[in-house]
């Protein structure tokens, strides 16, 4: 048995589960045969993503659905919070409606301003998500056309195989991908106990720019992003900003 279809096998043996994938492999156990229902790629694939072979722990498989190109081209990560305010949100819009017209935007297909993010992205750009569940799952039902759409014309990553349900768990760990995928991280919203901190947290361990738009003082729907700015992040606070990475920044 090859060993890429043996990761995918222990993938679903171990229903994602990094550790015991390691074990597994380290054991030399010898999956059990199934029927794999997505594509797949994985850490021996010569194509796999470079950006995440500098994780820590990169992922031992990815399954996807898309277009898997687009990992070949510059990619920038914007993330915040699933309870979108109405300044987040023209914060969200400003920058992927100037950074979809040269990279590939990535977010976590959550609601709020993940599906904000891949929405813009989608009209006149590309976009992927990385999820935290199998694809059998689509959370939150709400984007169950969000999906569909970047299913044909955009990338959804996942390193749970299909039939791994949604487990709280799951999320922060998946944000380390977020963070990997883009040559830059851009925070628009964020409480100061958050999944987006988690995010922050890997980007910073990746040596990545942290862009984070600054929040009024006393709203608490922004106390996280001022932290951030206080901590050392990068104050977003000119759109000019953002042309500059554009011609400028490179991974």
């Amino acid at each position: 048995m090859e060993e890429r279809l043996k990761l995918a096998l222990y993938a679903y043996m171990y229903d994602g589960d990094w550790p015991k994938i390691a074990a597994a492999r380290k054991a030399g156990i010898t999956p059990v045969m199934r029927e794999i229902r997505e594509n797949y790629i994985t850490c021996l694939d010569e194509d796999y993503p470079r950006q995440l072979r500098a994780l820590r722990y990169p992922p031992w498989v990815v399954f996807y659905r898309g277009d898997l190109s687009l990992l070949k081209r510059r990619m920038i990560s914007i993330v915040g919070s699933r309870d979108l305010q109405p300044y987040g949100e023209a914060c969200t819009r400003m920058c992927a409606s100037l950074l979809k017209e040269q990279f590939v935007l990535v977010s976590g297909l959550a609601r709020g301003t993940d599906s904000l993010v891949h929405r813009c992205a989608m009209a006149g750009g590309h976009t992927a998500g990385v999820i935290g569940s199998g694809f059998s799952h689509v959370y939150p039902s709400e984007n169950r056309d969000l999906y569909k759409s970047m299913e044909q014309h955009d990338l959804i990553l996942s390193e749970y195989p299909y039939p791994t349900g949604v487990q709280k768990h799951h999320f922060p760990w998946r944000n380390r991908l977020i963070a990997a995928l883009g040559e830059v991280l851009i925070v628009t919203q964020a409480a100061v106990k958050s999944g987006t901190m988690l995010t922050v947290n890997e980007a910073i361990s990746l040596n990545r720019d942290v862009y984070v738009v600054p929040w009024p003082l006393m709203d608490p729907h922004g106390f996280g992003c001022n932290k951030l700015i206080s901590d050392g992040a990068m104050i977003l606070y000119d759109p000019e900003q953002l042309r500059d990475i554009m011609r400028n920044n490179s991974c």
